[in-house]
């Protein structure tokens, strides 16, 4: 899918080099909860980490914080929030169950035109490095904002004793803008405010429409964003957030990622959350993306993954014989088509997972070649890409676009009107006039729109006719036996039927928001 205006917008700036003076590039991770020195790389100033429970991913977010402390400004000042900053201590206390010994947190830190590499580090008793590290404002939103306000320490008696609202902090009109719009309706006005009976907890108070109610009878998520845009992140800050989707509904989730790259942008800030969501995944470009995949042996960070992958990965439900991994929506298309012409039976024991950037697919072969995965598995990389250790090219020699347009343009367009209901004067000309666009990616798009027709339709129907009419049996048949010696690997297993995964991406724009 097209990345939304703000992440767009974002990219360019990101592009050009000319902002984000602070930055953290990566950490490394060695002896603290299962962590053996891998490396997160931080590509994009939004950057999302998705993995099952328990892979490792609020481990980051407070690797993270733990890297930088308080400007001097900052530490200075009593009243600041941000005044004590994040030690790797607060995350990981000695207890009389688990004490981390030899632990390190290594970080590369970029300071304008400078970078360096540091580390804090518990060799013994003691955690060693925290002087030494640099100067940043970082805000940790963790999970402790899920917890209603009524179960939260003090605001039961809190709600009993008050008896008026003593003071409040308004939000002004840009931070009101952005909580209607996340949520997707007017607010007329929103505080937080403090009581008689105790100055330090703060309640929201919202106004919607003609009514007005505090946070203890507000909704989750309501309450979620609110909490969010009371935190005002400085210019150039780290801003972490875990479970970033959290009570959230879709529509709601793609906003909030919108809203932050808008921040992000204005202010060269670097954000770096947790999910599970397909939604936020896909708001997001490829690089951005980081998948903590928990293999037989060990822990692997994987960059560049698309939401099908994440989320089949996390699918509770039992997967068919074999595994088979492609770049993308049109790779699966093509692919599912040459098995459908050349050997049908085949198709419905598969299952298909679009990964995204060719490097994970050639990291998915390296695990296939080394026996990593515990059924079945196999990598066919795009025909435009390099041989790799356990993957196949697809044929053709070129992208999927490129070599089923062009074939069929030389077939003169086969029976493509047939299988779509067009006249052959309108397809041969419209496709002949997509291949003239310099992306290959956007002549789908581009013929599908000019067809009236959904681009998912018109790929399949091209793929269906090319892979019947023009790829001939010794071209499939590498292919087909392939996946034939896959399935035969290990008994068939009867199980349950398999949930097809949304297509996140290709169907992103059924959640855009509607403009009137």
């Amino acid at each position: 899918m097209s990345n939304s205006r703000e992440i767009r917008r974002l990219q360019a700036k990101w592009q050009q080099n000319t902002g984000w003076p602070k930055r953290l590039d990566w950490i490394e991770i060695e002896g603290i909860r299962g962590w053996v020195g891998q490396r997160i790389p931080f590509n994009f100033p939004i950057v999302a980490v998705v993995g099952e429970n328990g892979s490792g991913k609020s481990t980051i977010l407070q690797c993270a914080a733990s890297t930088y402390q308080p400007p001097a400004n900052a530490r200075r000042s009593e009243d600041s929030e941000n005044s004590k900053g994040w030690f790797a201590s607060d995350f990981l206390p000695k207890t009389i169950w688990e004490d981390v010994r030899a632990g390190e947190i290594k970080f590369s830190v970029r300071e304008g035109e400078r970078s360096r590499i540091g580390s804090v580090r518990k060799p013994g008793d003691r955690w060693r490095g925290n002087p030494e590290r640099p100067d940043r404002s970082v805000n940790y939103i963790d999970l402790r904002r899920l917890q209603p306000i009524v179960a939260r320490t003090g605001y039961s008696k809190l709600a009993k004793d008050a008896t008026m609202e003593m003071s409040a902090s308004a939000f002004d009109k840009v931070k009101l803008a952005r909580l209607s719009q996340i949520m997707g309706r007017a607010f007329g006005a929103t505080r937080m405010a403090l009581t008689d009976a105790d100055d330090k907890r703060i309640v929201p108070v919202f106004q919607d429409r003609d009514q007005t109610y505090s946070g203890y009878h507000a909704g989750a998520g309501q309450m979620t964003i609110a909490e969010f845009l009371r935190v005002e992140p400085e210019q150039h800050s780290l801003l972490l957030i875990d479970e970033i989707e959290t009570s959230l509904h879709p529509r709601a989730q793609r906003r909030l990622i919108r809203d932050l790259a808008e921040m992000c942008r204005e202010r060269d800030m670097q954000i770096i959350v947790t999910t599970h969501s397909p939604y936020v995944l896909a708001e997001l470009p490829l690089e951005a993306r980081i998948y903590l995949m928990q293999g037989q042996s060990g822990r692997h960070v994987m960059t560049g993954v698309s939401p099908e992958f994440a989320m089949t990965k996390m699918d509770e439900y039992p997967h068919p014989e074999c595994e088979i991994y492609v770049e993308d929506i049109r790779s699966q298309t093509l692919l599912r088509e040459i098995l459908v012409a050349h050997s049908k039976g085949l198709v419905e024991r598969c299952s298909m997972i679009p990964f995204g950037l060719a490097s994970v697919g050639r990291t998915l072969g390296i695990m296939v070649s080394q026996n990593r995965f515990p059924r079945p598995s196999y990598v066919f990389l795009d025909g435009d890409q390099s041989e790799a250790p356990g993957c196949t090219l697809l044929p053709g020699g070129d992208a999927p676009e490129r070599v089923v347009f062009g074939d069929l343009q030389r077939f003169a367009w086969g029976k493509l009107r047939e299988r779509i209901g067009r006249p052959y004067a309108e397809v041969a000309d419209i496709c002949t006039k997509a291949m003239a666009l310099t992306d290959h990616h956007d002549w789908v798009k581009q013929a599908a729109s000019s067809l009236t027709l959904p681009g998912e339709t018109l790929w399949q129907a091209m793929c269906a006719e090319w892979a019947t009419t023009i790829l001939d049996t010794q071209t499939a048949k590498p292919i087909v036996q392939i996946i034939s010696d896959l399935l035969l690997a290990q008994p068939t297993q009867v199980s349950s039927p398999t949930v097809r995964l949304p297509l996140f991406e290709r169907s992103a724009d059924a959640f855009e928001d509607q403009v009137p």
